[in-house]
């Protein structure tokens, strides 16, 4: 039986170690974390998107400079010593990561598209939270319909559906 859990946090991951999204796939050697001897899951994957941005009218047009990342927490993430199906399963934890790096798409392609107005602070913050409700959404329902990665029909259809949406996306790749 395999399963997998994915957490997704909001606390400060600025000091954590991590991993910058890339057309390089995650290895186990990747999971760092002390597996949870409580969970009934094999592997638990932590990503998540990021930006920063900074907003300038010096040039007497506005100018906003944004940089939005996904990335991965090796000390977050963690696998049991044995799984069935290593392979199978670390395809199921990428397609997480994957999920984050199509929100971080979205995100940068919806701050190219903004229009700077007189709220931009919190404009930006609208904009990233609703992309960011949007990740969690559908990382929670890539778990549901996969069945945390039993459903293998399911589970080829999302990966499938999740490498189609970022090759639309690519030209928001980082």
């Amino acid at each position: 039986m395999l399963l997998a859990a994915a957490f997704f946090s909001f606390f400060s991951q600025a000091q954590q170690k991590k991993i910058t999204w890339s057309e390089t796939p995650l290895t186990w050697q990747d999971f760092e974390g002390d597996p949870d001897s409580k969970s009934d899951y094999s592997a638990n994957v932590n990503s998540g998107i990021s930006y920063t941005w900074t907003f300038s009218t010096e040039t007497g047009e506005p100018v906003l400079v944004y940089e939005v990342s996904s990335s991965f927490y090796p000390e977050l993430s963690w696998k049991k010593q044995t799984i069935n199906d290593p392979d199978y399963l670390l395809k199921h934890e990428q397609t997480h990561f994957d999920i984050s790096e199509l929100h971080a798409r979205k995100l940068r392609k919806a701050l190219e598209n903004y229009q700077v107005g007189r709220n931009v602070r919190q404009d930006l913050k609208k904009i990233y939270q609703k992309i960011e409700r949007e990740r969690v959404k559908m990382q929670q329902q890539f778990d549901f319909e996969t069945s945390h990665s039993e459903n293998r029909d399911a589970e080829l259809k999302w990966r499938e559906f999740v490498s189609k949406e970022l090759q639309n996306l690519q030209e928001y790749a980082s």
